[in-house]
Parts: structure tokens; C-alpha cells; sequence
């Protein structure tokens, strides 16, 4: 998170630096420090899209990748104490409603609990 705050400053000062020095090309010469060539700049601001670009698409990828993830879900009967597993995507969950792997939709009733464990998890203890 702290990565994102960095790249906005960075890309927020750029965009600072391009307005300011062109502003500071319209003024008389009085130049306290050499101005960078536009270039420089292009380059700069290439590989801050660059940068930015990658990273979103990383953790788009990141998201789609957790979302498509295979789980047990655990139905417990509070009542019986019957446990009802099933396979689902970690994505189909939906409060207390989710979509098997084999597509049927599953409706939790007020007694029953949900449990949610990673498909490669040890059930029997």
C-alpha cells in the first residue's frame, strides 16, 4: 500500500516538474539550476507509466488468480452436527450462498454454518 502513496507522489512531483519548468521557459532567463532536456522527461515519465502499468496489471492478475481459487466449504447442520462438503471457487461465495464447481447453487438455512478451508487442508484430525 505504502508503494502506491510513493508512486503518486513521484508522478505528482513529475507532472509538477514538467508545469514548473516550462513556466519557468516563458519567464526571462534567470536560471538557478540547469533544465533538464525533454528527453530526460519523456524517459521519466515513460517508465513511471511503465511502472504503474505492471503493477496494476500484477495485482489485477493477483485478484482474478485469489478469486478462481479452489476451496472446501464445509455445511454444517447446527442441529445434527452433518457436515456436507463441497468444491467452489473462492469467488461463488456470497454470504451465505455460493456455486459448486459442478454448478449448483447453495442456499445456507439459519441453522446451518459455513466452514471455509483451503482444498488441500487435513479435514480429519
Amino acid at each position: 500500500m505504502i508503494w502506491k502513496l510513493f508512486l503518486t507522489l513521484a508522478v505528482l512531483f513529475a507532472a509538477y516538474g514538467a508545469i514548473h519548468a516550462e513556466s519557468i521557459g516563458r519567464r526571462p532567463r534567470r536560471q538557478v539550476s540547469p533544465r533538464l532536456p525533454s528527453r530526460v522527461m519523456r524517459l521519466v515519465v515513460v517508465v513511471i507509466l511503465a511502472v504503474m502499468s505492471i503493477g496494476t496489471a500484477a495485482r489485477l492478475y493477483s485478484g482474478w488468480r485469489h478469486e478462481r481459487e479452489i476451496i472446501l466449504v464445509q455445511v454444517v447442520n447446527a442441529n445434527t452436527g452433518q457436515i456436507t462438503p463441497y468444491e467452489v471457487r473462492r469467488g461463488s461465495v456470497d454470504g451465505r450462498r455460493f456455486q459448486t464447481l459442478d454448478g449448483r447453487e447453495i442456499r445456507l438455512a439459519d441453522v446451518e454454518r459455513m466452514i471455509i478451508l483451503p482444498l488441500n487442508s487435513n479435514t480429519s484430525r
